[in-house]
């Protein structure tokens, strides 16, 4: 199953910049660390937007979780980054309670699957 109305996710600006590459970030500063050994700044932020969303459309759900705020898709797929490296990452989105839209949540590497990661 792919992620519903997955061509139009989205992906909030602030979600790229004030999250996943902040450095300051007390969660994402870890992320940012990642991301940005893979190329990924402030520069391209919108290529990191782009890529998510690629991901949204291109690969199959692989989990789906009730919450109380809606409902959690996570789809796992691969980045063609920057810095040439295919890197395998975890997205999640949200569908929100009384929405159709899926929202971008997070994204973090599999690092059971980067370990053979490969350079182009």
């Amino acid at each position: 199953m792919k992620l519903p109305r997955n061509r139009e996710a989205i992906v909030p600006e602030r979600k790229i910049t004030e999250y996943l590459l902040s450095e300051s970030h007390p969660v994402g500063k870890a992320k940012a660390r990642y991301f940005r050994a893979l190329g990924y700044s402030e520069r391209n932020a919108s290529q990191l937007k782009e890529d998510l969303t690629a991901i949204a459309v291109t690969y199959e759900v692989t989990e789906m979780i009730d919450t109380p705020f809606g409902r959690k898709y996570v789809v796992d797929g691969a980045l063609a980054t920057p810095g040439g490296i295919k890197a395998r990452v975890r997205t999640v989105w949200i569908v929100e309670a009384g929405e159709d839209i899926s929202r971008f949540v997070t994204a973090y590497p599999r690092e059971e699957e980067n370990r053979g990661v490969e350079s182009d």
